[in-house]
């Protein structure tokens, strides 16, 4: 959603880095184009004139004029600037002391309340929580049989005991949802309520009575990210007439500008508390503003990356991978598409190098990322036998047309997935060996250094006497020095013209007091 402002942004940065010195006059027009960036992003005007005042305030204080940098000095000054128009720290759900914990969503219909509830409780129930939906939105066709769907796949239990399409009370159903709870022990109710196409004095009424007769202890708004500039004005008014605790963003995988969404926590004061990326329950997740920041001036998002990775991947798995890896041949076609599965479950390949540092500079290639080629080499690899996959060897040639007939590929694809796991294999087994590298176990051997030439020999005959003298001195014959007499001086050598006497063997010398 935020690739817009990513990449004015960041154009905008890589003009500075070739400036050692930044002037009044490269300040503002930097300045100039953050607010254009900003503005054409869709963020509310007042962002913009206060988010632009403090950028060019620190900019010219004594932090950027005394940097050795500048120019990163300035992006870190944005930066962290961004970070507080997002909200500053990443702010946590308020639990009640006694269970259960009350929930209410509001927001107008179709910004993604019932699927939003579904998420939330999937997310509470991975936390150790034992989640309850309450289906409140009784007006809209079907609201409750949504609900009891996202439940049934969330793994949650549901409350619906009126059947909605404009039957029953909801104020009573959210009272009585609260009393359910406690006797079936749900330590947090999520009260989905009921949302009009655009702001009446009804939908304000209906969710003012809910909140009074639950008492919630979070009042979370929900907003669609791809409304624009009335999701300040829809912010505002929810503010006014029902109150919330914090927002939620959905449709973040849009493709709107959604700077509005930036806007919403200056202009309401509340902060921004969670963020739906997708269609699945699993694209949801704490809002972190250092790292939605990160994202946007494509710094990447390393930490999210660690923390989806800690989730899919099994820690006594791995470690038994990585032994695979060690040895080389020990690593198979089966172990190969369990770890690609694994990756898959992790979200797609797309979203995933979107969030190392830089690759905004590759959309255009990231844009090409399909994971469908993933799905046709799963496709190869199961058309295998387990013999086949233990050993890629035997696959001969009527093998690979058999493997390409049920996998639905050609012969070619087989042919080429064959070839480069064989070539993946022999890389790890460099790496494991020491990548060539002197000195590391397996490393090639270093070469025998060439004995130095000889010294000239002087046309004069008295220095070649002395030179032919220490020649022989430094012999392998010549008496050495026991150690730590001289310590290593020379090798334990006698320097030249300093020689013992031939047959001498300073070992068998007596000293007085010695027997």
């Amino acid at each position: 959603m935020f690739e817009t402002l990513s990449d004015r942004l960041t154009s905008v940065f890589s003009s500075l880095r070739s400036k050692g010195r930044l002037s009044d006059a490269d300040i503002d027009a930097t300045c100039r184009e953050i607010r254009i960036a900003l503005l054409e992003a869709d963020v509310a005007l007042p962002v913009v004139k206060d988010f632009v005042a403090r950028v060019k305030e620190r900019a010219r204080g004594a932090e950027v004029s005394q940097a050795l940098n500048p120019a990163q000095q300035v992006v870190k000054i944005v930066n962290d600037e961004l970070i507080e128009v997002l909200g500053g720290e990443t702010r946590r759900l308020r639990y009640a002391k006694t269970p259960p914990t009350v929930i209410m969503l509001a927001g107008l219909q179709g910004s993604g309340k019932t699927t939003l509830a579904g998420k939330l409780a999937k997310w509470l129930r991975d936390q150790g929580h034992a989640p309850l939906l309450v289906a409140c939105d009784l007006q809209r066709p079907n609201a409750v049989q949504q609900l009891a769907v996202m439940a049934e796949r969330a793994g949650v239990a549901v409350y619906a005991p009126e059947p909605g399409n404009g039957v029953g009370d909801p104020v009573a159903v959210a009272r009585q949802s609260v009393d359910h709870a406690r006797r079936q022990q749900h330590d947090v109710v999520i009260v989905d309520t009921a949302g009009r196409l655009g702001i009446d004095q009804e939908l304000m009424k209906q969710a003012a009575d809910i909140r009074d007769a639950v008492t919630p202890d979070e009042v979370l708004f929900v907003l669609d990210a791809m409304i624009g500039q009335d999701a300040v004005s829809t912010a505002s008014a929810f503010m006014d007439g029902v109150g919330f605790d914090g927002v939620v963003l959905t449709k973040l995988d849009g493709d709107a500008r959604g700077g509005a969404a930036l806007s919403v926590r200056h202009v309401t004061g509340r902060p921004i508390m969670f963020a739906s990326t997708g269609e699945k329950l699993e694209d949801f997740d704490a809002f972190h503003p250092d790292r939605m920041a990160g994202r946007i001036l494509d710094m990447g998002d390393i930490l999210t990356l660690i923390e989806q990775a800690q989730k899919t991947f099994d820690e006594q798995e791995a470690a038994k991978m990585a032994g695979k890896l060690v040895s080389g041949d020990g690593f198979t076609l089966e172990d190969f598409l369990e770890q690609m599965m694994m990756v898959r479950r992790m979200g797609p390949i797309k979203n995933l190098l979107g969030m190392m540092p830089g690759m905004g500079q590759m959309r255009d290639q990231l844009n090409q990322v399909d994971d469908r080629d993933l799905d046709r080499i799963a496709a190869i690899i199961r058309s295998m036998t387990p013999g086949e996959r233990q050993d890629p060897k035997i696959i001969n040639g009527s093998r690979r047309a058999r493997i390409a007939k049920g996998s639905g590929v050609t012969v070619t694809e087989v042919n080429n997935l064959v070839v480069r796991f064989f070539e993946a294999q022999k890389m790890m087994k460099r790496m494991t060996q020491g990548m060539g590298i002197p000195g590391m176990p397996g490393g090639r051997k270093q070469k025998a250094q060439k004995p130095k030439k000889g010294r000239r020999v002087s046309g004069d005959p008295r220095k070649a006497a002395l030179g032919k003298a220490g020649a022989n001195a430094s012999s392998s014959d010549a008496p050495k020095l026991p150690k730590g007499l001289l310590g290593n001086l020379g090798g334990g050598q006698l320097p030249p013209g300093l020689e013992l006497p031939p047959g001498f063997d300073p070992s068998k010398l007596k000293l007085p007091g010695q027997n």
